[in-house]
């Protein structure tokens, strides 16, 4: 979803790279993330060299999952964030990802993960829930390293980046060697050309028989990239084992929710239990939600607008609690809908609606507003700026509503935010 396209967006900043997936173009898409082991399966399905795996969905399956990878293997909490391995339980256990080598390790780990709240660098305080794990057989490494895919503006197709120093933090690598960071724009029409694939090896530091396994490697990568229309695929680590082989030890894969409908069967594979609530349900009514953390709720029409409305809010002294962008042609059960997802945030002390009419009229703003107020029994005080097609129709719907208690009209958008601002502040 978003908050993924955010995180890809830094990645790809942090290592240096003009990533095409700007912050500017939220809501234009929004991208299918899948668990590792999900993403294993689609990897191995290209021919990509994958460790064995088992995953787990209860401390009774795992010490069945473990004697599926050997008896003797790495156990990995399955939730959808990065940072797991550096991450914390609130059941108390540190790391996410943890050696195996006993039955009774594994129903210990197990049973300290699943169904517990993880919480890492990127969740926040809040965590996300673990609701499964993933055992993978142990292998014998002599060398690893970070390979990755995204988009770059600059080149108007896919980037790959790789470096020789994988499984640890590529952002710690960029800032103090970036010496050990390579890229290699990729013509979209053509794909990789064997002289690249060839350089990349040689840089990541593959090395006589080893290096024609790992140029193909990264073919297989790039197909599954381009076949399954992916936003983003990293690797980290891609390893060399003390054989020769060369084997995806990790997996981060997004989708473009746009082309759903070529890839049914991967994103059937969504797991909503992995996301907002919140954005999910706006996401069923093609509502352009995303949750933040302040307590004025939101509604306008535009992205440039929204992001407008939640710049003001914080000028008076306010915060956003969200972002949501109903779009140029909402009708009024996507407006009540947004309204009740809004109204169901405990955060939200009051709702802004700034709605410039012009696609939408206003009065169809105004009737789904009191459509909610009605049949969702809101209770949230709203304060309503309308400009644009049918304004007058609009505030006369409004005034005759007989809620002004709950409906508060504003002049402008500046008297709108300050009215919210106000209102929020007293509640809280």
């Amino acid at each position: 979803m978003w908050r993924t396209r955010f995180l890809y967006t830094r990645r790809a900043r942090d290592l240096g790279i003009d990533s095409g997936c700007a912050v500017a173009s939220v809501g234009a898409t929004r991208n299918l993330n899948l668990h590792e082991y999900q993403s294993m399966k689609i990897m191995s399905d290209f021919g990509v060299g994958v460790p064995k795996g088992s995953v787990c969905f209860s401390p009774e399956e795992a010490v069945g999952c473990l004697a599926e990878v050997g008896g003797d293997g790495v156990v990995k909490a399955q939730a959808l964030t990065g940072g797991r391995g550096l991450g914390h339980f609130t059941s108390g256990l540190q790391g996410g990802v943890h050696m195996v080598s006993t039955p009774e390790d594994a129903t210990s780990y197990a049973t300290q993960m699943i169904g517990q709240t993880l919480v890492t660098k990127q969740t926040g305080a809040a965590g996300i829930q673990c609701g499964k794990v993933f055992f993978q057989e142990k292998l014998s490494l002599s060398r690893e390293m970070y390979f990755s895919i995204m988009m770059d503006r600059a080149s108007q197709g896919p980037m790959i980046i790789a470096s020789p120093a994988g499984g640890t933090s590529i952002e710690d690598v960029a800032a103090a060697t970036p010496e050990l960071i390579f890229t290699e724009a990729i013509d979209i029409t053509t794909g990789p050309t064997a002289a690249q694939l060839e350089g990349l090896a040689k840089n990541l530091g593959f090395e006589g028989a080893a290096a024609p396994k790992g140029a193909a490697a990264m073919q297989q990568l790039y197909d599954m990239f381009v076949g399954c229309d992916c936003t983003m695929v990293e690797i980290n680590p891609l390893a060399e084992t003390t054989d020769g082989e060369v084997i995806a030890c990790d997996a981060k894969i997004n989708f473009d929710d746009n082309a759903a409908f070529r890839h049914q069967e991967i994103h059937a594979q969504r797991d909503t239990s992995q996301e907002d609530a919140r954005e999910v349900a706006a996401a069923e009514y093609d509502l352009n939600y995303i949750g933040l953390d302040g307590s004025i709720g939101c509604l306008v029409n535009g992205a440039g607008l929204a992001m407008a409305t939640m710049d003001i809010i914080q000028l008076f002294g306010g915060s956003p609690a969200n972002f949501l962008d109903v779009g140029g042609g909402a009708t009024p059960n996507q407006v009540q809908k947004a309204f009740e997802i809004l109204d169901a945030d405990p955060q939200v002390k009051a709702i802004l609606v700034n709605i410039f009419g012009g696609i939408m009229k206003c009065d169809d703003i105004a009737t789904g507003i009191i459509m909610a107020a009605k049949n969702v029994g809101l209770n949230k005080p709203i304060v309503i700026r309308l400009e644009g097609t049918n304004v007058e129709k609009a505030k006369k719907l409004i005034s005759e509503a007989g809620m002004d208690d709950i409906l508060i009209q504003a002049d402008n958008l500046d008297n709108a935010a300050q009215k919210a601002v106000k209102i929020a502040n007293e509640a809280a």
